[in-house]
C-alpha cells in the first residue's frame, strides 16, 4: 500500500476546512489531492478530532498485539496436544 503524503492529523485539518464551508474543488486544488481522495478520507476520517484519532491507532496497535498473543498461544497449545496424542 502506498504511504500517504499527509500525515492523519493533517488530513483531519484538511477535513476540518470542509466543514468550515470551502468548496471541495478548492481544497482539493489548494493541497493537490483528487476529489476521489478526498472523500475517502472523508469517509474514514469525518467527524474525528486529532487526540481521538491517536487513541484509535493506539487501540489498533494494541489489538493487532493480541491478535498475536492468541495466534501463539494456540499454535502452542495444538503442539502439546499433538505431543500428549503421541505419547499415548
Amino acid at each position: 500500500m502506498k504511504k500517504s503524503r499527509f500525515s492523519e492529523a493533517q488530513i483531519v485539518g484538511i477535513l476540518k476546512q470542509q466543514e468550515q464551508g470551502m468548496k471541495v474543488s478548492d481544497i482539493c486544488r489548494e493541497h493537490g489531492i483528487s476529489q476521489p481522495t478526498f472523500y475517502q478520507w472523508q469517509r474514514k476520517y469525518s467527524g474525528m478530532q486529532v487526540s481521538e484519532l491517536k487513541r484509535m491507532k493506539e487501540m489498533e496497535a494494541e489489538i493487532s498485539q493480541y491478535k498475536r498473543i492468541v495466534a501463539e498461544l494456540t499454535l502452542q497449545n495444538t503442539v502439546l496436544k499433538d505431543v500428549i496424542e503421541k505419547k499415548l
